[in-house]
């Protein structure tokens, strides 16, 4: 059975680091009870979402994951997104926030696609450490932000594959001269497991590795590899809202926590069980799964999402 893991806190020179990791092919569990509230701040106002693309990736590759950063908020002017959207699905994440008692949350929390960083000279090499990761996500702003490393194919990860498809924690930025001022930056890996391991980070677009064996759903982009880490990407993006600094809501010990959807393992869909995502919505043209419509006419499958006013998983379809 795969499991959902949370790296241990640690420390990096000046960074003062978090890690929250998600495998993608959980067997469904059910929750019983409401994640627990650690009196810390929740990520709110205005955040700027940065992505540092580590490798190659084709410009489809990078339009379907920043299509889906913009579905995030509501589009500004009509013709709204088709329902179920992306932004119906990012609602449940609110209902955190009427129960945080922190000052600091009471900002309503909204993403904006910035900046887009490219490295596709793999500076750091093709085999990446965790304070790799931080590096990487550094290039980004510090302020009100998340920064996003993607890292592609060919690129190996510690860790990646073997306990988890995808990282979120956060750092701190060190004082320079003349400025005494510490900013603390949340930050998100994911990779791309296409060739590496997509029956660990890619289901249900690909056979799981172990467990009930059904066949693969069509993913909605016709790109495993990047579909997948939409799914990995969406989970850990709620888990750094909720959770951002590792005293936020989350459930069980601090070192291997449940957050908003790691607490809704392998559910896509109402009637979800293990090897068997839900009942989904099905594109009558490609045959692809999916369960949100998002920007630019996209279609993504995205994870549950812990519903703290009910204590269950919540779903769009």
């Amino acid at each position: 059975m795969a499991t959902i893991l949370l790296k241990i806190f640690f420390l990096l020179s000046i960074f003062n680091v978090s890690l929250a990791t998600r495998r993608l092919n959980e067997l469904v569990q059910n929750p019983t009870q409401l994640l627990h509230y650690h009196n810390g701040p929740l990520l709110s106002g205005k955040i700027s979402i940065n992505l540092i693309w580590y490798g190659h990736f084709k410009p489809s590759q990078k339009a379907i994951v920043s299509d889906f950063i913009t579905s995030l908020s509501p589009s500004p002017s009509p013709p709204q997104t088709t329902q179920p959207s992306v932004v119906s699905w990012w609602k449940t994440t609110e209902k955190y926030y009427h129960l945080s008692s922190n000052k600091k949350s009471s900002r309503k929390l909204s993403f904006s696609l910035n900046k887009q960083i490219l490295d596709e000279s793999y500076s750091l090499g093709k085999s990446l450490t965790n304070k790799h990761l931080i590096e990487l996500a550094s290039k980004g702003e510090h302020r009100n932000a998340v920064n996003v490393v993607l890292t592609s194919t060919d690129v190996a990860v510690e860790g990646f594959c073997m306990s988890r498809c995808g990282t979120h924690g956060s750092s701190s930025t060190g004082r320079t001269k003349g400025n005494d001022k510490s900013y603390k930056f949340a930050y998100i890996w994911v990779g791309n497991s296409e060739t590496q391991c997509p029956g660990q980070c890619a289901w249900p677009f690909h056979q799981p590795i172990y467990g009930p064996q059904s066949p693969p759903l069509v993913a909605p982009n016709n790109d495993v590899g990047i579909d997948g880490m939409v799914i990995n990407l969406a989970s850990l993006l709620a888990g750094t809202a909720t959770n951002p600094f590792g005293n936020g809501f989350f459930q069980g010990p601090a070192g291997a926590p449940l957050e908003a959807a790691s607490a809704c393992p392998g559910v896509y869909g109402k009637g979800a069980y293990p090897g068997y995502a839900g009942n989904l919505l099905v594109d009558s043209s490609s045959g692809a799964s999916y369960n949100a419509h998002g920007a630019n006419g996209r279609k993504y499958l995205l994870p549950s999402l812990y519903d703290p006013s009910t204590s269950s998983c919540s779903t769009l379809v």
